[in-house]
């Protein structure tokens, strides 16, 4: 389950990538580390970790 750190920081990123008209591919919970994946546009990779960081892939 993700933490409600990692879920403000979830929708905030989705929205300012769909504002530059990005489209988002894939949103997923790695069951091993607890870190959520996004995965948008042609290259775009996000790892947010469950404090809440997060960071380019």
């Amino acid at each position: 389950m993700p933490t409600a750190d990692q879920g403000v920081i979830c929708i905030t990123l989705c929205q300012s990538l769909t504002n530059s008209f990005m489209p988002i591919f894939v949103i997923r919970l790695d069951e091993r580390t607890g870190n959520v994946f996004i995965l948008a546009g042609d290259n775009i990779e996000i790892e947010i970790y469950r404090n809440g960081r997060w960071r380019f892939l």
